[in-house]
């Protein structure tokens, strides 16, 4: 059996894993990071990010957790609604 290490390094060796392990890191690992720097900066939980977004906790941590693993994109207006809980303001950014 092989163990969780030696399972990632060969699917890592695939093409299309890695591009898209790759694009995760780049795009989703990058809002990730800037979601939870202003939730740490603001001093929130994730309860209380929830509860000024008005949806439950879980919700919350379903977001953060989704970016890490790139399953799934949230819609411009979680982020929006994320984004004001902690007192910033989404700005969409093409380069």
């Amino acid at each position: 059996m092989q163990t969780h290490e030696q399972l990632v390094a060969k699917l890592m060796r695939r093409p299309g894993v890695r591009k898209e392990v790759e694009r995760i890191e780049r795009e989703e690992g990058a809002l990730l990071d800037l979601l939870l720097k202003a939730r740490h900066e603001a001093g929130l939980t994730q309860a209380q990010v929830a509860e000024r977004m008005g949806t439950q906790p879980p919700a919350v941590a379903r977001l953060e957790r989704a970016l890490a693993t790139g399953k799934h994109s949230p819609s411009l207006e979680t982020l929006r609604k994320y984004a004001s809980a902690v007192g910033k303001k989404l700005v969409l950014q093409l380069s």
